[in-house]
């Protein structure tokens, strides 16, 4: 076979792997929610969740944690500076909902270099239930949102966790974003997890205290700079697996600049380039970069012009992304095959620039991501960085 055929046949290959992968997504993301002993049990639940600044949807996403339509549980906000600005809204709520349903702590413990955790720790710590959700800030909850986690926990779980799926767009950066959560990071997690390799996402986290507990505690899930890789080893450690929600939660993103999108794509990429190598020198097959460019290569061996190849690969490979979107309810508008397109373009820079760049912005704030695990926020203690750092990205 000629070079050209070569390059055919392996853009072929790329293309077909990708939608089987849209495929088994949609299969996965379709199926009706499975019920669970744990389900049946109904147990009392702590949700942990860890909050700092005014965000677009602050107010709704706080609320929407009080309001299940769940018998039995509380809330635990977590505020890392007693002079953040989210505070009197939290205290609102406390005064709506009453102390028995939500209740407020301030101050963090330093046990990693993520602020996040650090933030989440005396609510952990403060939770009497042998249940507890740790759930980011910006995380929107329907009326079922623990039904659906405990639905999730078989007999094997260690874990039970939801990616977001990004909504509520109001502007092209945040469609770009949505264009990366959704048909990209959401649907390769559901794929992993269907082909019995699950990973953590950090958004909602569903553990059984005792169990992780007894395996070092919260703390543990600061041996990674990220909290979900962390659970991820700590969990398969455990000889158990992590499990994903039936569908994934919304995580409304209002007005984002490119810019800020792209270099959160960054920073993600750089902490899945540090925690699981080899998954992550993996990615790069999964856009449609690769498989255009064998495609435009391998045009000459399958009749083509060669920009009449590559195109067929990217409109195939975003009418898979469309119907998947569409077939589960994600944001999409006329502007979508463009957002995608802009995120493919943007994924390859992204990827090789995580192997060679330490240094990402958090918020505002210089983060070193080291590989041999010395991470640093701001060259300075956890404890001093953390009332500077978003904790719900």
């Amino acid at each position: 076979m000629t070079p050209a055929g070569w390059a055919a046949l392996f853009a072929g290959l790329l293309s077909a792997t990708n939608l089987a992968s849209q495929a088994i997504a949609l299969w996965r993301l379709r199926r009706p929610m499975q019920r669970s002993a744990l389900l049946d049990e109904l147990p009392p639940v702590t949700i942990v969740r860890p909050v700092r600044g005014i965000e677009a949807f602050s107010r709704e996403t706080a609320i929407s944690g009080l309001e299940l339509d769940y018998p039995r549980y509380s809330t635990i906000f977590c505020v890392a500076d007693a002079h953040d600005p989210i505070i009197p809204l939290i205290e609102e709520l406390i005064g709506i909902y009453g102390t028995e349903k939500v209740r407020l702590i301030v101050g963090d413990v330093a046990v990693s270099a993520n602020p996040k955790l650090n933030n989440c720790v005396r609510g952990w710590e403060e939770a009497t239930t042998d249940w507890v959700i740790l759930a980011d800030s910006n995380v929107l909850m329907p009326k079922d949102y623990i039904q659906r986690m405990l639905a999730a926990w078989q007999s094997d779980t260690g874990l039970v966790c939801s990616t977001p799926a990004g909504s509520r767009p109001q502007s092209f950066g945040a469609e770009v974003e949505c264009a990366f959560l959704n048909a990209f990071q959401a649907r390769w997690q559901y794929v992993s997890e269907a082909l019995g390799l699950g990973f953590a996402q950090g958004k909602s986290m569903l553990w059984n205290k005792p169990f992780l507990d007894a395996n070092g505690g919260i703390a543990a899930l600061g041996q990674e700079i990220a909290e979900d890789a962390a659970a991820t080893k700590l969990v398969r450690g455990a000889g158990r697996h992590v499990h994903l929600v039936g569908q994934p939660f919304e995580q409304p993103l209002g007005p984002r600049r490119l810019a800020d999108a792209v270099q959160r794509q960054f920073r993600w990429a750089r902490l899945r380039r540090v925690t699981f190598l080899p998954f992550f020198m993996l990615e790069i097959l999964s856009t449609p970069f690769l498989a255009a460019v064998l495609a435009a290569f391998g045009a000459s061996a399958v009749g083509k012009p060669f920009w009449a190849a590559p195109l067929s690969v990217l409109l195939l490979w975003y009418a898979g992304d469309i119907v998947l979107s569409a077939g589960v309810g994600w944001f999409l508008n006329w502007r979508a095959p463009i957002a995608m397109l802009a995120r493919d373009i943007a994924f390859p820079g992204v990827w090789a620039y995580a192997f060679v760049g330490g240094e990402v912005s958090w918020r505002g704030n210089a983060m070193k991501i080291r590989t041999d695990g010395a991470n640093e926020l701001n060259d300075t203690t956890p404890t001093l960085s953390a009332a500077n750092a978003k904790i719900s990205d």
